[in-house]
């Protein structure tokens, strides 16, 4: 028996050197990488960069939310089914705790005259924290920005390198003579919602096409706007007067959902847009009320409005009224910027009950405080935090 075992062993060591072994079990693909980078391929041919393995998705560190910025909110200041005309910069009296845009009557689309800022303190000012610096009885529209900005550093001289790389033409003279139709701007608020800024430009060109049978969706996202035959002749400059403009806000009204809709507009945008331009119709809402209100009237009327949220109208106030005094706190890219501009390392996001946060909303208000009144200058520079070298502005502390 044990002759017949040796010879059973001796055969299979002969054969285990005739048949080839079996090939291993492939390696993971991580495995595989991590060879990668020691080595050497064995045909000699060019060793190729090591790339690194994708990153496990975890909950909390997944995809960073989309962050409102200027940018995306261009539609709600511009008629953005054409370039506005660069209209010349006139001096005028201006106050960071009014409205300060030249603003359109949606109705007529004639300029409305807001109430002349008095020469003299105003019972406004007397209810001012002793804490916020009086507006000068002379600031125009020509050293608004100008004044704005010195403040800004005066109280915090970090603000100096942002400003200096970055310009705000939107409370620039130039920027402070563009007329704006504020029906206009918070139809472009709604119809932006939830979608791509080239989306919603093309949706607002089907939209004012609908209302102009001469025109087309492809040729009003594309082509520059114009001012209305009823507005100056200086401020049309070389601007087509074929150019549709948006429509009025009793036309809209009367049109049937089902028409809006077919602009691409989901059935709550239709719903939103008729209902906004029902009260422009009936008078409840007016180009007048926007230009003199107070900031906290404007924001709760426009909060009533369906389809109008906080954000929303708070950009609508910053960017189209032109106000210089608004803070939005809900606004992820403000957030991570102060968060920033305080020193804080912003590369991880964390997340906090379910919303994604950088900064809470109390320390935010209490920082833009010392901002007063210019608070929206403050905000806008804010964005531009991480696109400008802020170690030097660390080094000085807080």
């Amino acid at each position: 028996m044990a002759s017949r075992r040796s010879a059973r062993l001796a055969s299979l060591v002969t054969n285990a050197a005739i048949v080839e072994p079996a090939s291993p079990p492939a390696p993971s693909v991580a495995s595989r990488k991590r060879k990668a980078a020691t080595q050497a391929p064995a045909t000699g041919e060019t060793e190729k960069a090591p790339s690194t393995p994708r990153k496990r998705r975890t909950k909390g560190t997944d995809d960073v939310p989309e962050t409102p910025t200027p940018a995306e909110v261009k539609l709600i200041t511009e008629g953005a089914h054409t370039a506005k005309p660069r209209p010349a910069a006139v001096s005028r009296l201006a106050d960071p705790n009014r409205t300060n845009a030249v603003l359109r009557s949606p109705k007529t689309s004639r300029i409305i005259a807001s109430t002349a800022v008095e020469p003299i303190p105003s019972k406004l000012r007397d209810v001012i924290k002793s804490t916020v610096p009086a507006t000068s009885a002379t600031t125009t529209t020509t050293s608004l920005l100008e004044e704005a900005c010195a403040h800004l550093i005066k109280v915090d001289a970090r603000m100096k390198p942002l400003i200096d790389a970055h310009h705000c033409r939107i409370f620039s003279p130039e920027g402070l003579a563009e007329q704006v139709d504020p029906f206009e701007a918070l139809c472009s608020s709604i119809i932006s919602q939830q979608v791509s800024g080239a989306a919603a430009k093309t949706i607002k060109g089907r939209f004012i096409a609908l209302f102009d049978p001469t025109s087309n969706s492809s040729s009003s996202s594309t082509t520059t706007t114009t001012t209305p035959s009823s507005e100056p002749a200086a401020t049309a400059d070389d601007v087509s007067a074929s150019t549709p403009p948006f429509p009025r806000p009793d036309a809209v009204a009367a049109t049937a959902l089902e028409t809006l809709r077919t602009a691409g507009l989901s059935q709550r945008k239709a719903e939103y847009i008729q209902g906004l331009a029902t009260q422009f119709a009936a008078g409840e809402l007016t180009g007048q009320l926007l230009a003199d209100a107070p900031y906290e009237d404007v924001l709760a009327r426009l909060t009533a409005v369906r389809g109008l949220g906080r954000w929303s109208v708070e950009m609508f106030a910053c960017f189209a009224l032109k106000r210089l005094d608004v803070f939005s706190t809900g606004d992820l890219g403000v957030q991570r910027g102060m968060a920033a501009f305080v020193g804080r390392d912003v590369a991880r996001l964390k997340a906090k009950g379910g919303k994604w946060k950088y900064m809470g909303e109390r320390e935010m208000e209490e920082v833009a405080e010392r901002f007063r009144p210019y608070r929206s200058l403050f905000m806008w520079y804010m964005w531009r935090v991480l696109e400008t070298d802020v170690s030097t502005m660390e080094s000085w502390g807080w």
